[in-house]
């Protein structure tokens, strides 16, 4: 009958086999009469103990799993394949262990190894801890003796058994009931006798004698021995924590009452939200707006804090300090600017912000008109002396450091914009401009006159604004620094307003100054009195004032002596043009290099294929990137020996095709296009000759055979096509030309001691030719490509020896010295060749778009407006200028003998930075008849 189950789970697959096994078993466990546990448990897990026998009898059966040396962990393994998603995988490994040991062991030995398992006294009786089971016997397992030794000497006790088989057959779902884990031995508690004496009953009284109690027997051998050997437990001493005072952990409390203070205040917080209470965290404005509001308090000690803040603030945050997100901050400067009044008059001003007019009032809506009338009004104070006080010092320190301030944040375009549309600023640049001359006030004005910079072309003046004129009078100074500032200032008044740039009522002194301020070796004034000429000439009134009223023709000659000013000499490099391409035309052979007669005729001495190798040498190069078709190549060859072939045969064409591979490295033949093709090699544009010399190339022009062909040929000053025959040396290509195109016939061969001309002089044999029979009617002119020299007209025999003269000039130099002369010439490292002057060029300044700029372009530009401005001028005024233009050159001529038109001529030929610039110049002087 099969054991009852204790449990179902869906791990478990309960075939016909699995239960046939769970009865086999349980009949072996019967027969062996010990107990199986048919599906034991682990946590929720069911075990299957077919699948676990079958698992542990694959690894080799348990001792082999249980050997850690061989096998590590391999419980654990199987526990893990056996009950996936186990928690506490070391104890269920050891579950899993003890599940088969007390059911399946005896059953593996039995059934598996067909061997006689040990009893079950040294098996299923012990604890499965260990393994080799097949070797266990009553005699030699060590559990058995110990077992058998402790019943003889008494030492085990019937309650240590129990506890020992509490332990061992423990609930098998239980993961700490293992029988591997140690447990602490029973206390021993050693014997102590009563010695008091023990109640006396009413009835023990009356007996006489009392018999003294005895150890009981079982104690009786283990008393003496334990009271001899019994030591007292030591005692642990003490651990004292002192107490937390004041005195001794004063950081302690320091701590603690910080941590009330903030969770009061976190509760303060919650309290008051959004609601920012004193003391809570407030650190006040920043240092932007208490500086301003210190400098709106007035208070000296505020205002010079504010002040040394603002100008720091002004030149490191200039970019980010705007007066439109401070609102009053622009008014406060002003206020303390025009203090500077006091200082010099007894006078305070009081700015209004309504039509309340006054002696001492300022109308900080429109400006005040009469501004200048109320300060020459007021009483001077006497500073005279250049003793000055401490609160003169101070004071003038504040409203300085204020201008600075202003001065700093107007390189701020949105400054500038905000800044120009306070009239009280342009009456503080007019009261500071117009303070009385004094030492101190230098560094003052010219914060003002830097500031008036930025913001004129934001100021929409006309000729009688009090700012206009006080600029104007400033031109008037002998400071040099005032005079730059200013002139600047004034000519960027039309850079936004159109009208602006009229520059009227500008006083006859400042343009008559002009002149003599170009004439100064200073870049900086001079290009402040370009940028005012540029305005001031846009006027064609303000033109004729210059042209009759000043010194124009010395400021036209600096004018043009500007235009190379700083200019870098360049000299182009001289590079040959890169020829073109040659076009290859498969019906023709034209572009290969046609040898002459002798060249060919010393080929032929060579036999195939070295004959063919030589003459692609001489004919043709390495390119990896060109190619020519096949036939083309062939025609070539043919045309070159086909008429020697009766005596000096000639490769076929596959041959010679080959021969071409083999000749060039790279070259081979290939199919490109639909077209057979050699890739690796193109035709020379100057043949050599068999040692590697360039050869002398024919390029004299012949006639050409059509008419339409020769129009063409006159419209492009050109005669037919060139002879392009090439030549082993000048002397050859000479006769040449004199026999085949000239066609002056032949004499018999004379020395050079002869007739014949001194042009050959490399052969002591030459042919002559009969210059008196020559064709007196024919035309002898020079037909070489690249000449254009016309040959004047003389009688016949002198005209040919001129042209033989002439054509020498285009061969090549062929005396005994003249290739050792070029090598020196190219090996020497001193030679240069000369570079003709109309292929220099001189590049003025120019700005990051490569454009021109600085006093160049200033100058230009100036040229450009007088030019313009005299040819509007009115016919009698014309007159009168050119006449005194005119009459100024006859009495001061140029110095280097050159005109300014000259110099004009010039720059625009070798500067191409102004080119179009000066072009405009000439333009305007062509189109008013200059």
């Amino acid at each position: 009958m099969p054991p009852k189950r204790i449990g179902n789970d869906s791990t478990i697959e309960r075939t016909e086999e699995y239960e046939k096994f769970l009865e086999e078993l349980a009949v072996y466990h019967e027969k062996r009469g010990t107990t199986m546990e048919n599906e034991p448990k682990v946590e929720n897990q069911l075990i299957d103990l077919l699948k676990l026998y079958n698992r542990v009898v694959a690894e080799g059966g348990y001792d082999l799993v249980s050997d850690t040396k061989k096998k590590p962990l391999m419980w654990r393994k199987i526990a893990d394949e056996l009950l996936p998603g186990i928690k506490n995988l070391a104890g269920a490994a050891f579950l899993v262990k003890r599940a088969y040991y007390y059911n399946l062991v005896a059953y593996e030995i039995s059934t598996h190894w067909g061997k006689e398992p040990p009893p079950k006294e040294v098996i299923e009786d012990v604890t499965a801890k260990g393994g080799d089971v097949m070797s266990r016997t009553l005699e030699n397992f060590p559990n058995s003796t110990t077992k058998e030794t402790r019943g003889a000497n008494g030492n085990s006790s019937d309650n240590d058994e129990a506890t020992k088989d509490q332990h061992d057959n423990g609930d098998p779902g239980s993961v700490r009931s293992t029988r591997g884990l140690r447990t602490a031995p029973p206390q021993r508690i050693p014997y102590q006798p009563d010695t008091t004496a023990p109640r006396q009953t009413r009835n023990q009284g009356h007996h006489t004698s009392q018999t003294p109690a005895s150890p009981s027997p079982a104690y009786a051998n283990t008393t003496p021995m334990t009271l001899a050997t019994y030591e007292p437990q030591q005692l642990l001493p003490l651990t004292l924590k002192p107490v937390t005072t004041p005195a001794n952990n004063s950081e302690y409390y320091r701590l603690k009452r910080k941590q009330e203070q903030e969770a009061q205040a976190s509760h303060v917080a919650k309290k008051h939200r959004g609601l920012m209470l004193p003391g809570t965290g407030f650190i006040g404005p920043n240092i932007y707006v208490r500086a301003q509001l210190a400098l709106q308090s007035g208070l000296p000690e505020e205002e010079e804090y504010a002040l040394h803040h603002l100008v720091k603030i002004s030149h490191e945050r200039g970019d980010k300090y705007r007066f439109d997100q401070f609102p009053g901050l622009a008014e406060a400067l002003a206020s303390k600017l025009l203090q500077v009044t006091s200082l010099f008059y007894d006078l305070q001003w009081i700015i209004s912000y309504d039509e309340a007019t006054g002696p001492r009032t300022l109308d900080a809506i429109n400006g005040t008109p009469d501004l200048l009338q109320k300060l020459q009004a007021a009483v001077p104070l006497d500073i005279a002396s250049t003793v000055e006080t401490a609160e003169f010092r101070q004071a003038l320190r504040l409203i300085t450091e204020s201008g600075l301030v202003i001065r700093n944040m107007v390189m701020l375009d949105e400054n500038a914009q905000y800044i120009a549309k306070l009239p009280l600023l342009r009456d503080y640049f007019c009261i500071v401009l117009n303070l009385p001359v004094h030492p101190a006030l230098v560094e003052l004005q010219y914060y003002a006159l830097e500031t008036i910079e930025q913001l004129t072309k934001h100021y929409d003046l006309d000729a009688t604004d009090l700012l206009y004129e006080t600029l104007l009078a400033q031109l008037e100074s002998n400071d040099r620094g005032r005079i730059v500032t200013s002139l600047r200032a004034i000519a960027r008044l039309g850079m936004v307003y159109e009208e602006n740039k009229r520059l009227e009522m500008v006083p006859l002194e400042i343009v008559q100054k002009l002149p003599d301020w170009m004439m100064l070796p200073d870049e900086e004034l001079r290009s402040a009195c370009l940028d005012f000429l540029f305005q001031y000439t846009s006027i064609a009134d303000n033109v004729e004032t210059l042209a009759l009223d000043a010194d124009v023709q010395n400021l036209v000659k600096q004018l043009s002596d500007l235009l190379l000013y700083n200019a870098k000499m360049e000299v182009p490099k001289m590079h040959k043009p890169r020829p073109s391409e040659p076009h290859y035309d498969s019906e023709s052979s034209a572009h290969v290099p046609r040898l002459c007669q002798d060249v060919v005729e010393s080929l032929l001495q060579y036999t195939e294929p070295d004959r063919s190798s030589r003459w692609l040498r001489m004919c043709f190069e390495i390119d990896p990137d060109s190619e020519m078709t096949q036939i083309h190549l062939w025609q070539s060859y043919q045309a070159t020996f086909l008429k020697y072939s009766p005596t000096h045969g000639n490769l076929i064409a596959g041959e010679f095709i080959k021969n071409v591979s083999n000749t060039f490295t790279g070259a081979s033949a290939q199919v490109a296009h639909n077209k057979y093709v050699i890739k690796g090699i193109r035709p020379r544009k100057i043949a050599h000759d068999i040692e590697g010399k360039d050869l002398v190339k024919c390029n004299w022009r012949t006639n050409p055979t059509d008419v339409a062909q020769e129009n063409i040929a006159i419209f492009a000053n050109e005669s037919g096509k060139e002879c392009g025959e090439f030549f082993l040396n000048g002397p050859k290509l000479w006769e040449h030309i004199l026999s085949s195109h000239l066609n002056i016939p032949k004499k018999a061969p004379t020395t050079v001691n002869g007739d014949a001309p001194q042009l050959l002089q490399s052969s002591s044999k030459i042919a002559a030719f009969d210059f008196a029979t020559a064709d007196a009617f024919a035309p002898y002119n020079c037909k070489w490509s690249s000449c254009s020299r016309k040959l004047s007209d003389h009688s016949l025999p002198v005209a040919l020896a001129l042209m033989a003269r002439h054509i020498n000039t285009h061969l090549p130099d062929s005396a005994p010295l003249a290739e050792q002369r070029r090598q020196n010439q190219h090996n020497s490292k001193d030679v240069e060749e000369p570079v003709p002057s109309n292929r220099i060029w001189y590049r003025t300044m120019a700005d990051e778009r490569n454009e021109a700029a600085g006093l160049p372009l200033g100058s230009a530009l100036v040229l450009r407006n007088i030019a313009r401005g005299v040819r509007k001028m009115a016919p009698s005024a014309n007159g009168a200028a050119a006449a005194a233009v005119a009459a100024e050159e006859r009495a001061h001529p140029a110095d280097d003998g050159e005109q300014p038109h000259q110099k004009l001529f010039f720059a625009m030929a070798h500067n191409p930075t102004l080119k179009d610039h000066l072009t405009a110049v000439l333009c305007a002087i062509a189109a008013g008849g200059g």
